[in-house]
């Protein structure tokens, strides 16, 4: 009978582990993983957006542009992780170029990350338009004045 109690005082903990502790460390796991996956996929969305402004830039800074507006339709997903997501940006001023700084939030569970697109000097930035994920109408819109300037914003 010594046995039985020894195997009972070892194996109690270990069922206790497995029972209560191994579910909620693989759901600790899931979770982490979750939100590791999201902040990639928003990251991704960040940085082809910001690509898709420099391209436009580039495009649009031509001189055989003449002055007018470009709207870029979103080739985004509207939504990661069944989530819709916002964007925002803000253009910072140096010597001989501008940098707008986009800022992505992944709503409901508030993820946000960042992704800079690097512009010419005669850029300038719609503050408060908003880009969303979700939005028949999302877009990134350029309005290229006859003296060069190109206004950038949301749609």
């Amino acid at each position: 009978m010594p046995h039985v109690t020894i195997e009972h005082v070892i194996l109690v903990p270990l069922l206790f582990i497995q029972i209560l502790v191994f579910p909620f460390a693989a759901s600790m796991m899931v979770s982490i993983w979750a939100e590791a996956h999201r902040k990639v996929e928003l990251k991704d969305a960040a940085n082809h957006l910001a690509s898709v402004i420099q391209q436009l830039y580039l495009s649009a800074n031509r001189e055989e542009i003449l002055a007018g507006n470009i709207t870029q339709a979103s080739t985004l997903p509207p939504t990661i992780s069944s989530y819709p997501y916002t964007a925002t940006g803000s253009l910072r001023v140096s010597d001989s170029s501008r940098v707008l700084t986009l800022f992505l939030t992944l709503e409901e569970v508030e993820n946000t990350v960042t992704a800079n697109a690097v512009l010419g000097s005669n850029v300038l930035w719609m503050e408060g338009s908003v880009f969303r994920s979700n939005s028949p109408n999302a877009s990134v819109r350029v309005q290229k004045f006859a003296n060069g300037t190109l206004l950038f914003s949301f749609g």
